[in-house]
């Protein structure tokens, strides 16, 4: 693994990691566009994280903190370097700014029928708690 390189995303990113995510993440979300991965970026600078092995972007991860609770998003892997330890090295990032953040719990967006997902997380020490189901309203 010494190959992959971890960074942080920049505004110069997005178009690549919107394709990216086309590719290699699980289902859509509501922010999946230039202006809401702008305004990810924009606002906290640190939280869009990128694997990038020999300048091909390889995984994401979105470690978002909000001074309470950290949470992580968009983990996602090419198809193409899965089982190659890169979603492990992106939580252990992810995990790494959180604790330097003063975070203390992270929670995570996993879609149900993303079997390969819930394996991923459950490796990586992660436990799904089943008393409690998100709730959303678009704006």
């Amino acid at each position: 693994m010494s190959d992959l390189r971890i960074r942080h995303a920049t505004l110069s990113d997005i178009d690549t990691v919107l394709r990216f995510w086309r590719e290699a993440a699980e289902g859509t979300s509501i922010s999946d566009d230039h202006d809401g991965v702008a305004r990810l970026i924009t606002t906290d600078p640190e939280a869009l994280l990128l694997a990038e092995r020999d300048g091909l972007l390889t995984g994401t991860v979105i470690a978002g903190f909000d001074g309470w609770r950290c949470s992580a998003y968009r983990l996602a892997v090419h198809p193409g370097h899965r089982r190659q330890g890169i979603a492990t090295a992106l939580l252990e990032a992810a995990e790494r700014r959180f604790a330097a953040l003063g975070g203390r719990r992270v929670d995570a967006m996993v879609l149900e029928a993303n079997e390969r997902a819930q394996h991923t997380w459950a490796a990586g020490g992660y436990h799904r708690e089943d008393h409690w189901r998100r709730w959303v309203k678009p704006l």
